[in-house]
């Protein structure tokens, strides 16, 4: 794993600045501690930090041919790097080394950007051909692996693995987006196709950006998507069958290192069954590492003893304090963008563990959003069966019910029924945007000022996955929902959380739960085999039966969860409290003061719970600060601008 960056004119071959390439890729040295390098060439420049993970001696980037007309910076993993190695022997390629990021380039002179349909991994990359004088940049199917690039005032294109590295050229202006900013507070993350520094894009998962010389940037390509409209048609014992072939596969692909490695193990189904296929696959035992909580309702080590036992791995657990707040600056720092989901605290603590025996560790992300693992699929597809038995006009007369029901947090689930009557009264699309969202769009408009009403020009957030879902190859309302949250929850929340909290500490996550071939799988599973009876990813469950107990498969899913409530009626109250006063916040304008004081003393009296709400605020907060300077008059006269 590593940390990209570079500099592409595509007007005219301006000189490069060699220190500039250089600083930018320095502030990436997180991701790639091992070695650093910096290649320019008339109009062009590339900078690397490498975490040595493959062909320690031989692998440092930039790399070129032999004749140093293809050049490459190169982030993230090939798998199947040798079998498209064997096939360029054949063709005639000559290799001088045993890494992956060599076989990048001879797949690149043989195949153009159809290379990229044969490299299974993660990965973002950037290439230079001097013949055809292009710029190259791609990324992985899912978006495993990130990549931002703006184009500056002078014509300039510039990537980076992280905004930090753009952030480090002097010519970036550092405008604050009202859009991403609304974005943020629906989802708890900044999607892919947004960026809290205006003019800053992201590459999307599955798509390539080819820039001629001498031609205006284009808008990326699509060269993968998944298909949910082709379900297979065989029965659950064969198909479980082979998707176990598919699951073993991408699990001992993703074993090839020649550095220490290992797994995270929370004792869930996903990352036991990943630990079980490294075990049989393995003839040492596996290292695996948990974090647990001090309180018990949060804490899941003893399932993941369970599962370290069955398997006999080497496994260390620590428990972490549920105030363990003391990471919130750390965090800040790591994601650049605000970002949300609680749940960092915890995957960075695991990460931390982790590195302190191995530098690569598997985790069981992905099943989730493939095999329809989340309760809330089982609640939309509830709804949507409701919603078709509704008589015309009933599901509107339902919504209006669910605006006059009262919100009762404290009360048991059963009687918590106002967002479900509410979701009757929207369209499909809506609702399920609406619940896979964090702050509705009616309490969002309460905190914002009439400047920041004024400044979204009616953006609406949640309309990327109302439209997501009406494009969706899918035929039906569980795979349009879950298309959605691949295309954008995935790469935008769980994808940027595994990246960044690893990265931070030096680590490779790999998630072989998302292999393409075991999504590309997922997707042609039948619906009611993803969810059947309430149990999401029953086929999968059913896979794992001959590895996992009972006990793992089909206890309650938990997750790694965070006790932010707590926090903001105790030892996070004052700052919570800040927060309507003197912060990046408040300077910046776009907030009313009033309405944020409000829901911080209704969440301190117990009232109501704005828990999710304050985390969001206060580190959409920490975020300006860093990234703008905000807090001070200076520095919102700078992002104003």
């Amino acid at each position: 794993m590593c940390g990209i960056a570079g500099i592409f004119h595509p007007d005219v071959p301006k000189p490069i600045d060699r220190a500039r390439v250089k600083a930018m890729a320095d502030v990436l040295a997180h991701r790639g501690p091992d070695g650093s390098g910096v290649w320019t060439a008339p109009g062009v420049g590339f900078g690397h930090r490498r975490l040595s993970i493959i062909d320690l001696r031989g692998g440092a980037q930039p790399m070129l041919t032999p004749d140093e007309k293809v050049a490459i910076t190169f982030n993230g993993e090939i798998y199947n790097f040798r079998e498209v190695r064997t096939e360029l022997l054949v063709k005639g390629h000559a290799f001088r080394t045993e890494s992956d990021t060599e076989v990048i380039l001879a797949a690149w002179r043989e195949w153009g950007p159809d290379c990229l349909s044969r490299l299974q991994g993660m990965f973002v990359f950037a290439l230079y051909d001097a013949a055809a004088d292009t710029l190259f940049l791609a990324r992985d199917r899912l978006g495993v692996k990130p990549l931002y690039y703006v184009e500056l005032a002078d014509g300039a294109l510039i990537f980076a693995s992280e905004l930090k590295g753009l952030l480090a050229h002097p010519s970036l202006r550092r405008g604050i987006s009202a859009q991403a900013v609304d974005d943020y507070l629906a989802f708890g993350y900044v999607p892919d196709d947004a960026c809290i520094v205006e003019s800053v894009r992201k590459l999307p998962a599955g798509h390539y950006l080819l820039v001629r010389r001498g031609r205006d940037v284009p808008k990326p390509a699509s060269w993968w998507d998944v298909d949910f409209s082709n379900p297979l048609t065989g029965k659950a014992d064969a198909l479980a069958e082979e998707l176990t072939d598919i699951m073993r596969t991408a699990v001992r692909s993703r074993m090839v290192a020649d550095v220490p490695l290992g797994a995270f193990l929370s004792g869930g189904v996903d990352s036991s069954s990943v630990v079980a296929l490294m075990a049989e696959a393995s003839r040492s035992a596996v290292e695996t590492c948990s974090i647990g909580f001090d309180e018990a309702d949060h804490d899941e080590t003893r399932h993941a003893k369970l599962v370290a036992d069955r398997f006999a791995t080497r496994h260390r657990s620590r428990t972490v304090a549920a105030d363990d707040f003391g990471l919130i600056d750390t965090l800040a720092d790591a994601f650049d963008e605000p970002f949300a989901d609680a749940s960092a605290l915890a995957t960075y603590r695991v990460s931390e563990l982790a590195r302190e025996k191995v530098t690569v560790a598997l985790s069981g992300d992905g099943a989730d959003e493939a095999f329809a693992g989340y309760r809330r699929y089982r609640l939309f597809a509830a709804e949507e069966r409701a919603r078709a038995l509704l008589p015309s006009g009933m599901g509107k007369a339902l919504g209006r019910l669910g605006d006059a029901y009262p919100k009762l947090d404290w009360a048991p689930r059963f009687l918590r029924a106002r967002t479900t009557l509410q979701a009757f009264g929207k369209e499909s699309g809506e609702a399920y945007a609406e619940a896979v969202g964090v702050t509705p769009p009616a309490l969002r408009s309460r905190l914002y000022s009439q400047s920041m009403r004024t400044a979204l020009q009616g953006h609406r957030a949640e309309a990327r996955y109302v439209q997501a879902m009406k494009e969706a190859p899918a035929n039906n309302p569980l795979s349009r929902a879950q298309y959605a949250d691949l295309k954008i929850w995935l790469p935008g929340d769980i994808l940027t959380k595994v990246d960044r909290t690893s990265m931070a500490v030096s680590l490779e996550a790999r998630e072989p739960l998302l292999d393409h071939r075991l999504v590309e799988f997922a997707a042609r599973v039948p619906a009611n085999m993803r969810l059947r009876g309430g149990t999401g990813k029953w086929l999968m469950k059913r896979a794992m039966g001959r590895y996992l107990p009972d006990e793992i498969l089909h206890r309650r899913k938990m997750g790694f969860v965070t006790p932010i409530s707590v926090w903001f009626r105790g030892p996070l109250a004052e700052e919570a409290a800040a927060i309507a006063r003197g912060s990046a916040l408040a300077e910046l304008g776009w907030f009313d003061a009033g309405a944020i004081a409000r829901l911080t003393t209704d969440h301190r009296s117990g009232k109501s719970d704005h828990g999710r709400l304050l985390w969001q605020l206060l580190m959409l907060d920490k975020s300006l600060q860093r990234l703008f300077g905000l807090g001070t008059s200076s520095g919102y006269m700078a992002a104003a601008k």
